[in-house]
């Protein structure tokens, strides 16, 4: 999924509350030149829209400052909220052009019912429900799929089985567990009890 706003460059001396209030939120762009940075307002409507999106940190934008003439592929990589009213009042976005590759935060979509969860009276135990990954810039996923169908009670998937698409290098520890199928307290005892009366 890709995007496209407009911006403006942020007039000098200008007042961060005063812009909020003319429905201009401020915002920033680096990495389009080392670590120089422009500062700009995007429409607050512009940014309502954006949000709506889940962009943070995974989706291309295609940025576009007019009266600088520029024109490149960004991330949202910070959105700052007010602390009490919600609304948003700062935006960071960073130009991914020159990148070859970036590390992105993805949503983990878990598709299928679990065996253990549907005939073995187990429960769901989801432990990550974002992970980062590293792609390139052009070929960021929406979300990773994962499958749990085959999951039974005491079953765990870990980073490193779960099926990636092509390009897309999962990070952190790989040995991390995403989900596993916890047993009841119930069959825990008749487990215990199984054991015992085998003994």
């Amino acid at each position: 999924m890709e995007l496209a706003i407009e911006c403006q460059k942020r007039a000098e001396g200008s007042k961060p509350n005063a812009l909020r209030r003319s429905g201009l939120i401020p915002a920033v762009l680096y990495g389009h030149k080392g670590s120089e940075s422009i500062s700009l307002t995007v429409k607050a409507k512009t940014v309502e829209t954006l949000l709506k999106k889940h962009v943070v940190n995974n989706t291309l934008i295609d940025l576009s400052i007019p009266d600088l003439s520029w024109t490149g592929k960004t991330l949202l990589r910070e959105v700052q909220v007010h602390p009490w009213k919600g609304f948003p009042y700062h935006l960071s976005f960073f130009a991914v052009g020159s990148q070859d590759s970036l590390e992105v935060e993805l949503s983990l979509h878990f598709v299928g019912e679990s065996v253990g969860v549907k005939l073995g009276g187990g429960i769901l135990d989801t432990v990550l429900t974002q992970l980062a990954v590293k792609c390139k810039p052009d070929s960021i996923p929406e979300a990773i799929e994962v499958d749990i169908s085959n999951l039974n009670v005491g079953d765990a998937l870990h980073i490193h089985e779960l099926s990636l698409p092509q390009g897309v290098v999962a990070l952190g520890e790989p040995n991390q567990v995403v989900v596993s199928v916890l047993g009841t307290q119930a069959s825990s005892e008749e487990e215990t009890e199984e054991a015992a009366a085998g003994a």
